[in-house]
């Protein structure tokens, strides 16, 4: 019980950065092997469009609306 503990206060650690991004429906796929983390804020999404910012996330578009993102090498990132 003290890792879903652990693991809740995570989750709830997240409610503030959640509540920022442009849209409230998302999902999260990580695929470990590469170490990249998929958000996607709309499903199906067909992006015409994407840039890579100076710190490796991928911005993903579709008619000019975000519609998700990819965030590279996701295990090396902490704040803090």
């Amino acid at each position: 019980m003290a890792t879903v503990a652990f693991e809740a206060e995570q989750m709830l650690d997240l409610i503030p950065q959640l509540k920022a991004l442009p849209s409230r429906r998302m999902w999260l796929t990580y695929d470990a092997e590469a170490d990249v983390l998929y958000v996607n804020f709309k499903k199906p999404s067909h992006a015409d469009d994407a840039e890579l910012t100076d710190d490796n996330i991928i911005v993903r578009y579709e008619n000019d609306e975000i519609v998700g993102v990819t965030i590279l090498n996701a295990s090396q990132r902490h704040r803090g």
